[in-house]
Parts: C-alpha cells; sequence; structure tokens
C-alpha cells in the first residue's frame, strides 16, 4: 500500500509542476493552430485513461 501511495504522491507532483511551467509560456499562435491542439488534446486524453485503467486493473488484482 505504501508503494502505491508513493507513486500517486509522484505523479502528483510532476502533474502539479508540470502544469505550472507550462501556464507561464504563452502561445501566440494557438488560435491558428486548433487542428494541432485538438489532437494533441486526445492523445494525452487517451494516454491519461489508458494510464488510469491499467492503474485500476493493477489495484483490483493486488487487493
Amino acid at each position: 500500500m505504501g508503494i502505491m501511495l508513493g507513486l500517486v504522491l509522484i505523479i502528483l507532483i510532476f502533474a502539479v509542476v508540470s502544469t505550472l511551467l507550462l501556464t507561464g509560456k504563452a502561445d501566440e499562435n494557438y488560435g491558428s493552430s486548433t487542428k494541432r491542439n485538438t489532437t494533441n488534446l486526445t492523445l494525452i486524453y487517451v494516454v491519461i485513461i489508458f494510464i488510469g485503467l491499467a492503474s485500476l486493473g493493477v489495484y483490483i488484482w493486488r487487493f
């Protein structure tokens, strides 16, 4: 259980730091590159959902 909690905390800290670093940068071409942005967001969501489901599976399998 301690390993799982540590892993969650590491991911949480990484997510917070990454978010704060990215919000400091403005993208001047954001409006003109909506297709690329939509594709990137979709990829991010697919990866996060896959990781979340895999983590849930490991949690259910171990406990």
